[in-house]
């Protein structure tokens, strides 16, 4: 008796939605989208910083989902900045956005007096019982932050991170396309987002990074979920396939 052949291999077909809903979203038709590419599979623990593509970083520090954000502030006007939004929609927060203002000011002030000698940036703490906020204050005179404040103020955060359990998961705006606070480069352009993790990572950092509503525009570009991107890119950039 021949012996029958061998059922044929074949993956399960994946469905992302019920119904027909997979032929009706067509993601080409919207000029915000991106193309998240699969990171390096490498699983060693602490070593990234993921880039929360697509969430929203109000609803998750609303939600609860992190006990520390760090964003920046400055000591003229907050009311565009996420600083804003937060001491005033976190229930237990005792801060405004008028008084956050105002403590930046009378902290530059003092600073200036008392510490002339320190290298600005500054990092604010603002304690909203359920939130830490971890703010960057932008030097004084300037209507933005470099690069290098962005690198010297991560440096501080992440000795005021460090073995600090209570103060982890941590998350961070990406700095870019501020509205209260710009970031710039030595072009007086703003920095690449690269640039930005990169300045981040070697501070130390290894917390989220939200990306900016702006990023959703980059659909024709591929983007990773975590940094240190992929090895492959480097090659890529060298001329390799």
């Amino acid at each position: 008796m021949a012996a029958s052949p061998a059922p044929k291999s074949h993956k399960p077909e994946i469905r992302l939605y019920d119904d027909d809903a997979d032929h009706l979203i067509n993601p080409s038709v919207s000029a915000e989208r991106i193309s998240l590419l699969p990171g390096d599979g490498q699983k060693t623990p602490g070593e990234r910083v993921r880039i929360m593509w697509g969430q929203d970083l109000l609803r998750d520090l609303l939600d609860g989902r992190y006990r520390t954000v760090i964003c920046g502030v400055n000591d003229y006007d907050n009311s565009h900045g996420i600083i804003a939004q937060l001491v005033e929609l976190i229930p237990t927060s005792q801060w405004t956005s008028k008084s956050v203002t105002s403590y930046a000011k009378m902290f530059q002030e003092s600073a200036a007096i008392h510490a002339g000698g320190d290298r600005e940036p500054f990092v604010l703490k603002f304690d909203l019982d359920s939130l830490l906020i971890l703010a960057l204050l932008r030097p004084k005179g300037r209507n933005h932050f470099t690069v290098d404040d962005l690198a010297r103020g991560f440096r501080t955060i992440n000795k005021m991170l460090h073995d600090r359990k209570e103060r982890t998961p941590a998350a961070t705006v990406s700095f870019l396309n501020a509205k209260a606070n710009r970031l710039i480069d030595a072009g007086n352009e703003e920095p690449t987002f690269e640039n930005v993790l990169r300045v981040m990572y070697n501070s130390g950092f290894r917390g989220d990074v939200y990306t900016s509503q702006t990023m959703w525009r980059m659909g024709h570009v591929g983007v990773f979920p975590s940094y240190p991107f992929p090895e492959g890119l480097e090659r890529m950039r060298g001329g390799s396939s």
